[in-house]
């Protein structure tokens, strides 16, 4: 490939997904920075990268996402990675089913797994005429195990673990998908999770927690491996290996 490869990560402001665009951008990649809402960090990130860009998108309202594809076109010409690192959750005991309402699992889905639907799609026509296109889905050990911040992101979780394999199987061999399911990462996120993450780092095989670059490694890693997809990689520290 003669031209720079390029790299879009929505969600991608803060936490695992700006480490996931600085650890791109290490790598040779010109990266498009998303957020829907967290602007200014955003632009703050795509500024201290030496070939990047922030563009502004909720990638659960479908119209914005193609703008936001129209964006990656008109500034680069090609896509050869998309990131889909965007999410939202709601923090809700597993046990209190009221709670989680309609509202709550409109929103989680209408992101996590209807926004990581779009914006695979409206990226496919990039992505097929990269030679070598690849979809990385965040998803979380949640999507695996019975656990997570609430039912309805648990779920939305396992339902982009199924969606990866059923997209590597739909459009190999132009493009392969694979999904990362981290444990607990110490982001913004969990910075309240105090006591969950000393019965973490007691528990696990390897006694901490996970760093968002721990992720945004993986995702190097996945890339590079050229003969794998459909795979969900397990980044919990060895915590499924407990029950």
């Amino acid at each position: 490939m003669s031209r720079k490869p390029v790299a879009l990560v929505t969600g991608s402001s803060s936490g695992i997904g700006a480490a996931v665009a600085r650890r791109l951008s290490d790598e040779g990649m010109a990266v498009v920075v998303n957020a829907a809402r967290s602007a200014d960090a955003g632009r703050r990130l795509a500024e201290s990268l030496p070939d990047a860009r922030f563009v502004q998108a909720d990638i659960s309202d479908e119209e914005q996402v193609r703008r936001l594809l129209d964006e990656v076109a008109g500034e680069y010409g090609a896509l050869d990675l998309l990131v889909n690192n965007a999410g939202v959750t709601r923090g809700i005991p597993h046990k209190d089913l009221e709670a989680a309402t309609g509202e709550v699992w409109r929103t989680v889905l209408g992101v996590n797994v209807v926004g990581t639907w779009q914006t695979t799609v409206a990226a496919m026509p990039l992505l097929r005429a990269s030679g070598a296109g690849h979809v990385v889905n965040i998803s979380s050990v949640a999507g695996v195990r019975p656990a997570g911040s609430s039912i309805p992101y648990a779920v939305s979780k396992a339902a982009v673990n199924h969606m990866t394999r059923l997209l590597a199987a739909a459009v190999g061999p132009e493009v392969r998908v694979n999904a990362i399911a981290p444990g607990l990462v110490d982001t913004q996120w969990t910075e309240t999770f105090t006591e969950i993450r000393e019965r973490v780092r007691e528990a696990v095989p390897l006694r901490r927690t996970g760093t968002p670059e721990d992720i945004a490694e993986l995702v190097v890693g996945l890339h590079r491996a050229a003969y794998t997809t459909g795979e969900v990689v397990l980044a919990d520290g060895g915590a499924h290996l407990l029950i």
